[in-house]
């Protein structure tokens, strides 16, 4: 094949699948009314799309960042992670997957109400989505080995978590208190009523020393 052919067919393969992307914002369009209800729809799987969500919340499409927060918005709302692990867009009729580097959003801000067991922690995310941690939407801490800190995570919808942005993090942990559970004390913080571990007590006392 000459380097002529070889490029028309990669002009080709791009332009359907920016027809076939127009196609599926189309569809996602009519569905995605604020979060679509995409756990009861159960389209056929209709193949991979070269979308991919970056560990900073930076949506791309065939290598070029998205840059219309609209579109990545419209796409959140028909945003699902299934049993498998992965994580689709889905609309009425079509599932397509994408990658996902680490969380599909970014909790970019936060604020606090009340105090002890009264207290509840509302989140935003870069996508507009508004949570209040708690019964339905846990936090949950994991320990990044690479760095030996922390990395915050609060579910979203369905199995869709969002990172908390490292400054926000800051914030978080400066609302976290000593709490006995089960016998052990524990660093952690309140929303609605739940408790969310972070880390040891001790563990902690270690760290500041």
């Amino acid at each position: 094949m000459t380097e002529h052919s070889e490029h028309r067919e990669q002009s080709l393969t791009s332009a359907t699948e920016a027809r076939g992307l127009e196609a599926l914002i189309s569809r996602a369009t009519r569905a995605g009314k604020g979060a679509a209800p995409v756990e009861r729809w159960n389209p056929d799987f209709c193949g991979d799309l070269d979308m991919e969500i970056k560990q900073d919340g930076t949506w791309f499409y065939l290598g070029t960042p998205i840059g219309r927060m609209p579109l990545v918005q419209l796409f959140s709302t028909v945003l699902r992670k299934d049993e498998d692990g992965k994580t689709y867009l889905v609309t009425p009729v079509e599932r397509v997957g994408i990658r996902v580097v680490d969380a599909p959003f970014i909790a970019v801000e936060m604020d606090v109400s009340g105090s002890g067991a009264a207290q509840t922690i509302t989140f935003r995310t870069n996508v507009g989505d508004v949570v209040e941690a708690g019964p339905g939407h846990p936090l949950r801490f994991v320990d990044e080995d690479e760095t030996g800190g922390l990395k915050p995570y609060v579910l979203v919808r369905g199995r869709l978590e969002a990172l908390v942005a490292r400054p926000v993090m800051y914030e978080l942990v400066e609302h976290g208190e000593e709490i006995d559970i089960g016998g052990k004390m524990m660093f952690a913080v309140r929303s609605k009523g739940e408790v969310y571990p972070i880390m040891p007590a001790e563990k902690l006392k270690r760290l500041s020393m």
